[in-house]
């Protein structure tokens, strides 16, 4: 049976392709829907490899 953290990061890896496939339909929006495939991509692999994992606070601040 999966844990929460391995249907988690499938979730997110769902999600991410959704995005992509937005992306790859509709270029007005691409650019952004791309960014955030890749920021789905990567807290899947984060909740994959360390489930109870924490972040710094400055790993989080938005540009």
């Amino acid at each position: 049976m999966p844990t929460h953290a391995e249907i988690a990061a499938t979730l997110l890896k769902a999600a991410a392709k959704f995005f992509r496939d937005v992306a790859s339909q509709n270029p007005e929006v691409g650019e952004q829907m791309l960014t955030n495939a890749d920021t789905y991509d990567t807290v899947a692999e984060l909740v994959r490899k360390d489930p109870t994992g924490g972040t710094e606070p400055d790993a989080m601040a938005v540009d």
